[in-house]
């Protein structure tokens, strides 16, 4: 069995990785942990073993290089005299609901990825215990945690809006 041509590799799975990246380091950072994760992977493509979850595998790849852009970015300094660069929702997923994304940002860093992985990614909790290292028991609590925090929030959010 031989491996598909990483082009396609890619296409199919580069909207996903993009979303999980945005998710863990935000939207800023984004396409550069997402540029890393491919010129990563399509390095060690070749030795990946065809019965390989890709999905997983770049799962993998991209989380370890957000990991990288938040502690290159918690090391530089921080300007005092100007204002903040903003943001912008153009052309990333899940854009539209800045709420949203904001809330995700606020997470603690394994309750973030665990949401991220799970239902940005779809990866079962027993890769995203292999990806996080902690059992499958405690990526589970963590994105259910991640959830309720959500949910708290946004309905706090919501609820502050209407009184």
């Amino acid at each position: 069995m031989t491996l598909k041509p990483f082009e396609d590799v890619v296409a199919e799975h580069g909207r996903t990785v993009l979303r999980v990246c945005r998710a863990v380091v935000g939207p800023v950072d984004a396409e550069d942990a997402w540029s890393e994760t491919f010129i990563a992977a399509m390095r060690a493509y070749p030795d990946l073993g065809p019965e390989s979850n890709v999905e997983a595998w770049l799962v993998t790849i991209a989380h370890r290089k957000a990991l990288d852009h938040i502690r290159a970015r918690d090391r530089r300094p921080v300007p005092t005299d100007e204002l903040p660069e903003q943001t912008t929702d153009r052309g990333l997923p899940g854009g539209q609901d800045p709420e949203l994304w904001k809330a995700v940002g606020a997470l603690p860093m394994k309750q973030r990825a665990a949401v991220a992985y799970h239902y940005l990614a779809g990866l079962p909790y027993t890769e995203i215990a292999v990806i996080l290292g902690n059992s499958p028991a405690a990526s589970r609590r963590a994105a259910a945690d991640g959830v309720a925090a959500l949910r708290k929030t946004l309905s706090i959010s919501v609820s502050g809006d209407i009184t």
